[in-house]
This record gives C-alpha cells, structure tokens and sequence, in this order.
C-alpha cells in the first residue's frame, strides 16, 4: 500500500466511495498513508424509504451515514463540495474544478482516484465529477502523480452485470467502463478483514444500502466488493 502514497478519492454521492475504493482507502490508512475523501453531494436526492428515511431529513441522514463509514475505515479527512443531488453536470464547472484542484494543492497526492467519462454507471453526476477531477488534476497535480478512472474488467461483468442491473443500477448498458485485467493500474484483493470494513462501511450507510443487500444478498454483494480496479486515466 506504501507504492500508493498519499491519496486522494473524488466522488459524487455518500457511499460510491464505498462501493469503488473503501478497501484501498483502509489499506492506505494502515500504512500511513495520508487518505482524503472530497463528496460532491449529500446524496438527498437518493429516497429508497420514505417512511424510514424521508426526502426532508435525508441530507442530514446521509451526512451521519457517511461520517461513520469514512470512520469505519480510518479515515478523518474528508469534504462535502455541497453541490445538488442530480444537478451536477448542469454547473459551471469553473468553481468545482477550482476547488478540488485546491484540494490536489493542498494535499499534494501521489494518487487521485475518481470514475471514468462514462461515469461507471452513466449517472451525470459521476460523469460530472470526473470531468471536474481531470481539469483539476491537470492543473494542479505534483510531477508524477497519477490520475486513476475506476472500471471493471470483462470478468467482473460477466458475473456480475445482470445482478446489478436487476436493481437498476445502470443507467445504460453501453456506459459500463470494461478494462482487460492486464491494462489495469490498480487490482486491488481485498483480505478478509478489509472486506469486512468495507462491508461494514455499506451497511451503515442504511438509507442506500438495506434494499441493496436485501436484494442482491450479502455474499453476492461481498464477492462483488472483494476487489478495487482502477485504469489510468491517461488510457481513456
């Protein structure tokens, strides 16, 4: 984990930090590594459960959800951009590139980890948040640092695509970032125990992920989670 440095993971709502990179986030804790997390949204526009957890109080539902898995997995640095749920890619991009470049600055990663153009999922606010990273990173990063776009490999679909898009989770088909194995910057195994932090880290961000796991099941999910894979972004 010590190859990895300093990092720093840019994400659009509570918990894809989670789902992408939550066991290279521990991992890099543990080695002494220095981990920032920036969220551009409070994920308010994310209602599973009205009844549970309400449109009204979700912002502050998914604020606490997401402090204590960031804690969870040792990691105290982290930035609410506060952008809106859902309304991402119709800002300007001049004040949030800005910003996260200011955090690239400041931190002066060896790493910045964020989603592809496709934005994994095909969410605008993903595809949203990767193009802010980029220009950021671009203006803003050290000599030798290193972008990284999070995919999937052609096996991780083939066993795990139809799970995900029974539940929706996909905006298209056609967006899904494939990367063979052997063009991957980063395949990351989780152990046992990081695969339970990170699963730990899911469950209690319940407003978004009881339904999930109700679903899909927890060893399906816990076979999904089991590894990290990110593609350089000079690749795409």
């Amino acid at each position: 984990m010590d190859a990895w440095g300093d990092i720093v993971g840019v994400w659009a709502h509570p918990d894809d930090e989670t789902f992408l990179m939550a066991g290279i986030m521990a991992a890099a804790v543990r080695a002494g590594n220095r981990v920032v997390c920036v969220t551009a949204t409070r994920g308010e526009g994310g209602v599973q459960d009205e009844a549970r957890w309400p449109a009204a109080d979700l912002v502050d539902i998914r604020t606490r959800e997401l402090d204590k898995a960031l804690g969870i997995l040792g990691v105290s640095e982290h930035l609410w951009l506060d952008y809106p749920d859902g309304g991402c890619a119709g800002l300007s991009s001049e004040e949030p590139v800005a910003r996260v470049a200011r955090v690239i600055e400041d931190v002066a990663p060896d790493h910045v980890f964020t989603f592809g153009p496709d934005g994994m999922t095909g969410h605008p606010d993903h595809q949203a948040v990767c193009a802010w990273t980029t220009e950021a990173f671009r203006a803003a990063a050290k000599p030798g640092a290193r972008l990284l776009y999070a995919t999937v490999t052609p096996e991780w679909l083939d066993e795990f695509r139809d799970g995900w898009a029974s539940i929706g989770a996909f905006m298209s088909d056609e967006v899904v970032p494939v990367t063979p194995r052997d063009e991957l910057a980063v395949h990351f195994e989780l152990s046992d125990d990081l695969l339970d932090l990170k699963f730990q880290s899911l469950r209690v961000q319940e407003s978004q992920s009881a339904s999930t796991i109700a679903l899909l099941g927890e060893e399906w999910l816990r076979r999904d989670m089991s590894v990290e894979m990110f593609r350089p972004a000079e690749a795409g």
